[in-house]
Order: structure tokens, then sequence, then C-alpha cells
């Protein structure tokens, strides 16, 4: 296995499992997260209703996005969930603080969708599910699909 692919399993694997880990948090409590009842009223305040199916939707979306993204599984699907989420995120969140996560900004949410649709346009490498399936894709194709899932996921549940 070349340095390029150890270097790509490292981070689809550092970055994945820390994204299903935060999903975790949300949904199960656990890892020293609010869970799923706080986090439904954390989403009521930010104008989700109801809360607790957005926290449900959210969660799953980090903690199987990420999963995705660390064995490498439906790359751009796994992308696309965790990029939708982020875009909520920061739109939500912390789009009204600035850039710098210091002041509560976006800085940390855009890095997360950058790193999300980096892995969608270069593909899972040859250490993932994704290399046995039929199905499997990386370019710009990919990063496409990645971004306007993304995209359309996000703006539904802000519209809503």
């Amino acid at each position: 296995m070349s340095a390029g692919e150890c270097g790509l399993l490292l981070i689809r694997l550092t970055f994945g499992l820390l994204l299903a880990g935060h999903g975790a948090q949300k949904l199960f409590g656990i890892f020293g997260g609010p869970g799923l009842a706080a986090t439904g009223r954390s989403f009521d305040a930010l104008g989700y209703h109801p809360g607790k199916i957005f926290a449900v939707i959210g969660g799953l979306s980090e903690l199987c996005g990420g999963l995705g993204l660390a064995v490498g599984l439906l790359t751009p699907l796994a992308a696309a969930a965790v990029i939708g989420v982020m875009i909520n995120a920061m739109v939500t969140v912390s789009g009204a603080h600035g850039l710098w996560i210091q002041n509560g900004g976006v800085e940390y949410s855009v890095a997360i969708c950058i790193v999300a649709l980096a892995l969608a346009a270069i593909g899972p490498g040859r250490v993932s599910v994704d290399r046995f399936l039929p199905w499997r894709s990386d370019g710009w194709p990919a990063a496409a699909v990645a971004l306007g899932l993304g995209g359309i996921g996000a703006a539904i549940a802000l519209s809503i």
C-alpha cells in the first residue's frame, strides 16, 4: 500500500469516526454528549420543529455519514449527509458569528464540509468497501453528487 493510500485511509478513519462519535453524542448521550432528549430541545430552540425528529435526522446523518466515510462505503452519499448537516449548522448556529471558531463562527463547519467534499472527489481509495462495489466512483461527478444532495437536504431541512 502506497503512502498516499495510507494517508487517505488515515484521513477517512480519523475524520469519519470522529463525526460518527459526534452523532452518537446526539443520539445516545455517549462520549459526554447530551443525548436525544436534550439535543431535541436544542433543535427546538433553533427553530427545528419537532426538535426531536430533527435531532434524530442530524444525529443519524453524522453517525451514518461518518461511518460511511470511515469504511469507504457509498462515499459520495456519506459525504452528502455530512455536508447537509454542516450547512444547517452554519446557517442556524454559527453563521451570524463570522468566520473564526473562538467567536462561534463557521470555521470548523467549513473545514468539515471541505474534507467531506474532498473525500468524495478523491474517492475512498483502495482500502475501502466501495472498491468492491459496482457503483464505486470518484472525481467531479461524485463531488457534484455529494455537494448537490447535501445542499438539497440542507435546503429542505431549513425550509420546513
